[in-house]
């Protein structure tokens, strides 16, 4: 059996913790599910029992999205003005169609892929019980 303290401050790898989350999987084992609806974080894995509690990802996810999908469809939105010349009601309608999927596809997983981060990390509010081992009753 291992000590509660040792297990508190053991290593959490951050490659598969990420690509768990970005799979809207449990950073922990990978099997449970992450989000229940659209952007609303589980309390915990069904699966494994993980507390995700502590990670509040806040509006990081979203100001990522939008970090991302401007710096795609800016160049895109340029390239297609210069070389093709549509009209200017069907590129607005195609741009803006593609902005808001693309925007739709990323943001819950982008949210996935910070929680992964916080959880590999230790990156959660003060109190948390596997931060501090005091806390935990050891």
């Amino acid at each position: 059996m291992t000590h509660p303290i040792h297990d508190a401050y053991a290593e959490r790898p951050l490659g598969p913790a990420l690509r768990r989350g970005w799979a809207l999987r449990c950073p922990n084992c990978g099997n449970g599910p992450l989000l229940k609806g659209y952007l609303k974080a589980r309390s915990g894995c069904a699966v494994c029992g993980q507390d995700l509690t502590p990670q509040r990802t806040d509006d990081g996810p979203a100001y990522l999205t939008i970090l991302i999908v401007g710096h795609v469809m800016a160049p895109l939105l340029m390239f297609v003005f210069m070389h093709y010349r549509p009209e200017p009601i069907s590129m607005i309608t195609g741009f803006s169609i593609f902005t808001v999927a693309l925007s739709l596809y990323l943001l819950p997983r982008i949210k996935g892929a910070m929680i992964g981060l916080q959880w590999a990390k230790r990156m959660h509010g003060f109190g948390a019980p596997d931060d501090d081992p005091a806390l935990a009753g050891e």
